[in-house]
């Protein structure tokens, strides 16, 4: 079944997407290696189908700091802002010139890495310092039960938090474990934002683990994101669905109408 739109959730705004043609080179390793394109065209066409007025484009791991696709196709439409994967090293002249693109954060695919690196070392600090005088966020990708050994640094640091689907909590413990608990301290800090996205990916317990960030945290925190194409789930999962999820997860259409657009216009196009 699919959920029509309400007037009530007049702006929907994707906060997290991903573009690619199947030609970009691929990192060592990469966690997927997508056999076909999704390009900047085609994600504007599947917005207008479903009634989305603006979308995040997040850089993808799999094609490590290759970030020249995402850039270009900021330049398609200003309905679009995105997020790159950079080395602690990039000069403030390369991320000025990011910014005026129309990126706006920094995705830290620490889920792929089996040590995490050191944050509070001089090269994180003086990056960590670059993104918060451009006013940008890190975008944090891990497994919820690493978050606790990251979150501190970023904290101290300063800089603005957005944490990716949903924290990807403990598929057990849940919003007891230690890394739910730590995303909702720094939410109460007041710096840090997560992306109710991807509960395709997280098990049975997704849906709860929103509801408690909506309740515990304040949805004035929490940004809807379809997570569009899909890598790996093309055949399961559908862009109705991501939308439908939602309205199934979050009653309240005041409430609803928050998540699905209006803290992540403030956030990424304000």
């Amino acid at each position: 079944m699919t959920f029509a739109i309400s007037p009530a959730d007049a702006v929907l705004v994707d906060a997290h997407v991903h573009v690619f043609t199947r030609d970009m080179p691929l990192i060592p390793n990469p966690r997927h290696s997508p056999d076909y394109s999704f390009t900047v065209e085609q994600l504007l066409g599947t917005m207008d189908s479903h009634g989305v007025h603006y979308a995040v484009i997040a850089a993808a791991s799999p094609w490590g700091d290759y970030n020249d696709y995402v850039i270009a196709s900021l330049g398609k439409s200003a309905r679009l802002r995105g997020t790159v994967i950079v080395e602690p090293s990039t000069e403030k002249v390369v991320l000025d010139h990011m910014h005026a693109a129309g990126i706006r954060g920094v995705r830290l695919p620490f889920i792929s890495l089996d040590r995490l690196p050191d944050l509070d070392s001089w090269d994180y600090r003086k990056f960590l310092r670059r993104l918060v005088d451009l006013d940008w966020h890190v975008h944090v990708h891990l497994d919820g039960p690493r978050l606790p050994e990251v979150l501190p640094a970023l904290q101290r640091s300063g800089v603005k938090i957005v944490v990716d689907h949903i924290g990807r909590p403990d598929p057990v413990a849940g919003i007891d474990s230690e890394g739910f608990q730590a995303m909702l301290r720094a939410i109460e800090e007041g710096r840090t934002w997560v992306k109710l996205s991807g509960a395709y990916r997280l098990g049975a317990n997704a849906r709860e683990c929103a509801q408690a960030l909506c309740r515990e945290a304040g949805h004035e925190r929490l940004m809807w994101a379809s997570d569009c194409p899909f890598v790996g789930a093309e055949s399961t999962m559908s862009y109705p669905a991501a939308i439908d999820w939602l309205v199934d997860t979050i009653a309240d259409p005041t409430i609803r109408r928050r998540v699905f657009g209006d803290t992540a216009l403030r956030f990424y196009f304000s």
